[in-house]
């Protein structure tokens, strides 16, 4: 096993590798995302074109089997931007973590800590940044696809220092398994004070 930090333009090599670990893992409960490499390809993209990014991948042997990737706030889309603006956030003061990505067999050996280090490590490094946060999914308790014992990762997240603000919310498209089209899909967003 190995974990190896990419920034900017350095992390484009990767994409191929990137969107199928995104695609694969975000087609689990509760993103159920029936995604395509052409747009995982353009999704991934916006962390190439920062300089502040920054891309955490682990390998077993050549495959990537777990990611995690961060960037300026003020770099990302301006869907992810919006909910801060509108609440009076200064963008530039946080940094934003986009996903944390594990396949099943490495889950549970400490890598989501880890993903949660680095990107706060690079946060704290860049030393202009007030916060650092995520969004999750929102999805109903009783969803007919949640599988049985599945546990959210709220527990993880607050042990990190992270808190809910569901003032802070924003909403993104994409298409479920078993939707024919995309749908709009809630996010709430988590926040630490840097």
């Amino acid at each position: 096993m190995q974990i190896e930090l990419y920034h900017g333009a350095a992390i484009e090599p990767h994409i191929p590798g990137l969107a199928r670990l995104r695609i694969s893992v975000f087609r689990e409960f509760p993103y159920l995302y029936d995604g395509t490499l052409a747009y995982e390809a353009q999704y991934l993209a916006t962390y190439t074109r920062s300089a502040n990014s920054l891309c955490v991948i682990v390998r077993s042997g050549q495959m990537i089997v777990g990611a995690a990737t961060a960037l300026p706030l003020a770099d990302e889309t301006d869907n992810v931007k919006m909910p801060f603006l509108a609440a009076g956030y200064d963008v530039n003061k946080v940094f934003y973590f986009g996903e944390s990505l594990l396949l099943p067999a490495f889950r549970g050996l400490g890598f989501g800590k880890r993903f949660f280090a680095e990107r706060e490590g690079h946060a704290r490094r860049l030393g202009h940044f007030d916060w650092c946060g995520f969004c999750a999914i929102q999805r109903p308790a009783d969803h007919p696809r949640q599988p049985p014992g599945y546990y959210p990762l709220h527990g993880l997240w607050r042990a990190q220092g992270f808190e809910p603000h569901p003032e802070l919310r924003a909403e993104f498209n994409w298409q479920d398994l078993d939707e024919r089209a995309p749908s709009v899909k809630p996010m709430v967003f988590w926040l630490k004070r840097l």
